[in-house]
């Protein structure tokens, strides 16, 4: 029995929502272990369209879905998304999703302060959606969080959200914003708790059971290396650890339950928010990539920033991320350019480094050093064997393999399911 971890190698937004789904087809139970509806995965099956921010993507396949204890989860948004994905025909029951007894719940309030503390930063915005998912991790480690357990003992709710209430309400007066009464939150978990008690479960246990019983288990990771709270562009990251170690802790298994580490990368780098991007453009083709590929964020709508595929960012994220093989997606977004470029190192202060530093202010002087490669004319779109590429694209994979240092184990050349290269089967790695 081998399990799958699934993590973006870049900033998000690689395309994870396509491979997990089509990694689902081979795997009995999906995990969420990290993140919060501030990550989106799209899916796209025949005409139908299905966008997913905290259900695990297996649930379109009909496979047990998961949520573990490192996901922070609004309630509202939960309830909002089964809602949405129900009317699409899709079945969400508490037969088909369990969330973990001990997860985190993001409140109104929480979100309040998200967007109170990033109007307050001015110019010095880290970009966050807003919805609340910093301050919900926050009071996790503070141990103050209210978890979905809370709700089935709701004797233990008054004077929880009294300690909740002196630290939030303290900022949020502190910064000018609306404070919220006891009252009103008391109500809101009430009225709540009905609806998604029924979905909880021991879910460390149930994972335990399926591992004995020798079923596939695909973790589905949100965000990317990049973003991750300790080895991404912090502050510009997430607040948790997007990384495939993370698997373990955020569901409640041992370290080795990650199995294969598939890291998924687009042949081209896109970021959303702020924060450095070495490789950015600001130029035509920057926009003609944006363009060609629909760069808008699924959860947000803004716009993606574009550039060239940056090597040196993406064997970071192989290393720290436990990262064994690459799915590259969106090749054909390239197709028809007389010219590619692969970003292969930097210059700092006069020097060359194969690195991407630490430093907030490293990371916003580093000049991409670039290596031309030609481009290809013939389409890559829909092409479902290595036969079907045109050689100038083999040799760009080939090329990135070697900066890389990791092997493109899977290659996927368009939106729909089964447009897709395997080079090797994670499951089978």
């Amino acid at each position: 029995m081998s399990n799958v971890t699934v993590i973006g190698a870049q900033w998000g937004d690689e395309g994870k929502g396509k491979i997990v789904d089509w990694l689902a087809s081979r795997a009995d139970v999906v995990v969420r272990f990290q993140g919060g509806h501030n990550a989106g995965h799209t899916l796209v099956v025949g005409n139908q369209v299905y966008k997913l921010s905290l259900l695990p993507s297996g649930l379109v396949r009909g496979k047990l879905g998961v949520i573990g204890n490192g996901v922070v989860v609004d309630p509202e948004a939960l309830l909002a998304e089964i809602g949405r994905v129900t009317e699409k025909g899709l079945s969400v029951t508490p037969d088909t999703l369990k969330i973990a007894e001990n997860v985190p719940l993001i409140l109104p309030l929480h979100g309040a302060l998200d967007r109170a503390r990033e109007a307050a930063r001015g110019d010095r915005k880290i970009g966050t959606t807003g919805r609340g998912i910093g301050p919900a991790y926050e009071d996790k480690v503070a141990r103050r969080a209210i978890r979905l357990c809370d709700l089935a003992e709701p004797e233990t709710l008054d004077w929880k959200l009294d300690e909740l209430l002196l630290h939030h309400n303290t900022l949020l007066a502190g910064l000018g914003a609306p404070t919220f009464a006891k009252a009103d939150l008391l109500r809101f978990l009430e009225e709540i708790s009905p609806k998604v008690l029924p979905y909880m479960a021991p879910v460390a246990d149930l994972l335990e059971e399926q591992r004995k019983a020798g079923k596939r288990i695909l973790f589905e990771g949100a965000q990317a290396v990049m973003l991750d709270v300790d080895h991404g562009t912090y502050p510009f990251v997430t607040s948790s650890n997007t990384v495939a170690s993370n698997a373990g802790t955020g569901s409640g298994m041992a370290p080795s339950a990650a199995g294969f580490v598939l890291g998924i990368a687009k042949a081209y780098t896109t970021r959303v928010g702020e924060g450095p991007f070495p490789s950015e453009l600001h130029d035509d083709t920057g926009r003609k990539l944006g363009e060609r590929g629909h760069e808008f964020g699924t959860v947000t709508g803004r716009p993606r920033r574009c550039g060239w595929f940056d090597a040196v960012l993406v064997r970071h994220a192989a290393r720290v991320g436990g990262i064994g093989g690459l799915a590259l997606t969106k090749l054909d977004v390239l197709d028809g350019l007389d010219e590619i470029q692969v970003c292969v190192g930097y210059e700092l202060d006069g020097q060359i480094i194969h690195r991407f530093p630490a430093g907030p202010a490293a990371q916003a002087r580093i000049k991409p050093i670039f290596e031309k490669l030609e481009g290809w004319q013939s389409s890559t779109q829909g092409a479902r064997s290595w036969a079907d590429l045109p050689a100038q694209a083999v040799k760009y994979i080939r090329r990135i393999e070697e900066l890389v240092e990791t092997p493109v184990t899977l290659l996927s050349t368009s939106p729909e399911r089964d447009d897709t290269i395997l080079v090797r089967d994670p499951f089978d790695a």
